[in-house]
């Protein structure tokens, strides 16, 4: 089967997360199965010529273009990914389109849908409910109708199922997908223990958060490193600010970003993996400390917190910073509990968050969009 993949973006700093990782993985799994998969996306800071190979998966990469000035990635074209598109798209069996509210993804639905190519949508939590003043008449124009004709609509939680329902008007055909990864050999514990935040330093993320807990658990433990790893996404002038305050005598640190390709060896390296966002749908950095067997702490609202709770794979707080450094310290302060809980988050991957799992059911939506597609009108 040859497929088209779409997602937003790609930069040397990983600055998109999780959709980017997860097409990744998807690409890689497919063609292991012996699928033609053609991953496109827009790129942006990459020195010299866009890259051919991601994270050892070939992709398509296409210059974007800021087209809509303080809207951060929705305000982003590729005008080049378009005029590839046109000529891809025809040839596919199937397009499997990495959608949000922006100025790739959805220019390329309504390309699918005028040469007549089946979609299949994935919004990873991106389309919410929202009160940005640009978001209805977008919704209208090109979300609605995109979410309207999709072949099959991948959700990850009950609460995106509902927001996609309430934005499109109507029921829509819905399949449960999970992130997935592929579980790699078991890590060796950090000497000396590290406690890290691994996302983008955005509002949403609370890196601050992260950074007032480490401030209160640096004195009990001194021999603890406490970093941030990731790309500033609006937070880093505040984060700056607090580790100017109190670093600890710089066991506090932000090191930066990372190329994706790298995150997965860098989160292995940790005692403890922390990511206090709030309304996070299904976190990949999560995933990936799950799946290296380093025990995590994540709030109440994140779409994974009940499987982390049911397996024992971490620890599972309200949104406050008392709460947070009480799980951070119990971690820590007790390494069997904190080994214990890390072996249950590998079994949790290996058992309900494997590619495995995920390549079934992407292969199952595809056949049954190709399928439905057999003499159906053009839309």
């Amino acid at each position: 089967m040859r497929i088209v993949s779409v997602v937003t973006l790609f930069t040397p700093d990983g600055a998109y997360g999780g959709p980017t990782r997860v097409a990744l993985n998807q690409a890689r799994a497919l063609r292991a199965a012996g699928h033609e998969v053609e991953l496109a996306a827009a790129a942006t800071g990459y020195d010299g010529p866009l890259p051919r190979v991601v994270d050892g998966i070939d992709v398509r990469l296409f210059p974007a273009r800021r087209i809509l000035p303080g809207t951060g990635f929705a305000g982003l074209a590729s005008p080049a990914l378009q005029r590839w598109l046109a000529r891809a798209l025809p040839g596919a069996d199937v397009a499997h389109v990495h959608l949000a509210r922006d100025l790739i993804t959805l220019p390329a639905v309504r390309r699918a849908r005028r040469v007549g190519t089946p979609y299949v949508l994935q919004t990873h939590g991106m389309i919410d409910a929202s009160s940005h003043p640009l978001a209805a008449p977008l919704d209208a124009l090109w979300t609605r109708p995109a979410l309207h004709h999709a072949s099959h609509v991948l959700h990850l939680t009950e609460r995106e199922r509902r927001d996609l329902t309430g934005i499109a008007g109507r029921a829509l055909p819905f399949v449960e997908l999970s992130n997935g990864i592929d579980v790699p050999p078991a890590s060796v514990p950090a000497s000396p223990p590290e406690v890290l935040f691994l996302a983008r330093l955005a509002e949403r993320k609370r890196p601050t958060v992260f950074v007032r807990a480490a401030q209160r658990l640096a004195p009990a433990h001194p021999d603890t490193a406490f970093t941030l790893v990731g790309p500033d996404e609006g937070e880093g002038e505040a984060v700056r600010a607090l580790l100017a305050d109190d670093d600890a005598d710089g066991r506090i640190r932000w090191t930066g970003a990372l190329p994706l390709d790298a995150t997965q060896d860098r989160v292995a390296r940790a005692t403890v993996s922390v990511l206090p966002s709030v309304d996070e749908p299904f976190p990949m950095s999560v995933i990936e400390a799950m799946a290296a067997g380093v025990p995590v702490v994540v709030t109440d609202t994140c779409g994974l917190a009940s499987r982390v709770e049911r397996a024992g794979a971490g620890v599972v707080v309200g949104p406050d910073v008392d709460a947070l450094v009480a799980a951070v310290g119990r971690l820590l302060d007790d390494p069997a509990a904190a080994r214990a809980a890390g072996d249950a988050g590998r079994a949790l991957c290996a058992d309900e968050l494997s590619m495995r799992a995920v390549l079934t059911t992407l292969e199952e939506v595809y056949r049954a969009s190709v399928r439905d597609a057999v003499g159906a009108p053009r839309a």
